[in-house]
């Protein structure tokens, strides 16, 4: 089962831009049960047009400057086993067994059927001046998110990280990475999931943050949080 606090379900064929679109601005989002099948929750999206970096942002980043984004557009063209393993350990750590197979990762990331199109691969730069630093395949992954893009939204569905890697604030830090990547090119939103319960109050320190109640979208934290509690 998704984790998502669901309202409302469907399963479209439209797969258009502005089809899907006007679907994220209603609160649904494409979720991993099924190709075109979506939910409606309380969504959060970050407006990107009032998104600036606040100070604690810049800090999260700068104790993270040597994490580096690459983007991967899928069905992935070379994948690798390591990936799904990951997510698997994971998930299954934070959120218990059977919260996400390595099967349905591995599905998401390959299959032609999936309703991602997108997935984020986090690495670790090699020490400046080691010999190693100037050669990618020496930059070992210690992340992954996969996503959903069009030319509008970018949608962080599901993040992933080596729960074993020194490297403080890694998933702050990636999610923070993903929102300035959406801005720099040229996105409107970006849906960071649900606010099904108060684990997700970390998403509102995003300037631009807002959630949607059901019929509009809104910016007050302190409304949410009472409905959280």
């Amino acid at each position: 089962m998704d984790r998502y606090l669901t309202w409302d379900e469907k399963t479209i064929t439209d797969f258009s831009d502005a089809n899907v679109s006007a679907l994220y601005e209603r609160g649904f989002v494409f979720t991993r049960l099924g190709k075109g099948q979506m939910a409606q929750t309380r969504s959060v999206r970050v407006d990107l047009n009032k998104f600036e970096l606040t100070s604690e942002n810049r800090r999260v980043l700068k104790k993270t400057e040597n994490v580096r984004l690459n983007v991967v557009s899928l069905p992935h063209p070379n994948y690798d086993w390591r990936i799904h393993k990951m997510g698997f350990d994971f998930y299954t750590t934070k959120f218990g067994p059977g919260t996400f197979s390595a099967n349905k990762i591995k599905e998401l990331l390959i299959s032609e059927n999936s309703n991602f199109n997108l997935l984020f691969k986090y690495s670790l730069d090699a020490p400046k001046g080691s010999l190693d630093s100037a050669r990618d395949d020496k930059n070992e992954p210690v992340g992954y998110c996969i996503c959903y893009t069009n030319s509008d939204w970018l949608h962080y569905a599901y993040p992933f990280y080596d729960l074993n890697v020194d490297a403080p604030n890694l998933g702050i830090s990636m999610m923070t990475k993903a929102i300035v990547w959406a801005k720099e090119n040229g996105k409107k939103y970006v849906c960071l999931g649900s606010a099904k319960d108060a684990a997700a109050i970390y998403k509102f320190q995003f300037s631009g943050v807002e959630w949607f109640d059901g019929k509009e979208w809104k910016t007050d934290v302190e409304e949410l949080k009472k409905i959280l509690k």
